[in-house]
């Protein structure tokens, strides 16, 4: 038991936050050697995927494929990742082009020491120790990370949910709110909670603003 405690210690001791600096790393990719660094400036999606010639993993970096103009438009870069050697991710997207008719344009990293994994804790505790779980990192133009999604293996993952959740940490930060269950982008945000009683009545009566009570209240954005 105590042997097992101490191997799921090591495999997450690297595991960042939500609000912490993104762990800088230095790999070689289908693109060539890139640091995390080079794309300071630009919001980035790191997702790691178990491996390469997978059927569940060649789903996802086409459907990836598919929305990365639109992840463009938003000044947002993917990096994806797994612990096989940059031989094999070139022969795979070449296969993914040939049997698909998708070419991959986004950088693979390969992560054969799991220097990456290691420290974004894309392993996790009982699965093959060569094999990263489905982890998606948002990580901001300061390198910082702003949100963390983790599925099984044998989940593939939905981009439109990746699209909204950039989407809507823009929004944010670009105009101070919060945004609801389900939004889209268009459709009204949350305005942030009174912090005081006269303050809360005022939001009450303020134009533009619709509020449910003084807690809840929406608006549009112009």
């Amino acid at each position: 038991m105590m042997n097992e405690e101490i191997k799921v210690q090591e495999v997450n001791e690297g595991l960042p936050r939500i609000g912490s600096p993104a762990p800088q790393f230095e790999s070689v990719t289908t693109h060539g050697t890139i640091q995390l660094s080079d794309y300071k400036g630009s919001w980035v999606i790191l997702f790691s995927h178990p491996a390469d010639f997978t059927p569940v993993c060649t789903t996802e970096f086409m459907a990836f494929q598919e929305i990365y103009p639109q992840l463009r438009e938003l000044n947002t870069e993917l990096l994806g990742l797994s612990i096989d050697s940059v031989h094999s991710h070139i022969a795979w997207v070449r296969n993914v082009e040939e049997k698909f008719g998708v070419k991959i344009e986004f950088p693979v990293i390969a992560d054969l020491n799991k220097d990456v994994a290691m420290k974004y804790g894309m392993i996790m505790p009982g699965e093959s120790d060569t094999s990263t779980s489905r982890a998606v990192f948002v990580i901001d133009p300061n390198q910082v990370v702003r949100a963390i999604i983790y599925y099984p293996l044998s989940a593939g993952r939905n981009m439109d949910e990746i699209l909204r959740l950039i989407e809507s940490l823009q929004t944010s930060d670009e105009h101070g709110v919060a945004t609801p269950a389900n939004w889209r982008k268009g459709e009204k945000v949350i305005v942030p909670p009174a912090a005081t009683q006269e303050m809360a009545e005022e939001r009450m009566k303020e134009e533009g603003i619709e509020c449910v009570d003084w807690y809840f209240c929406k608006k549009e954005l112009k």
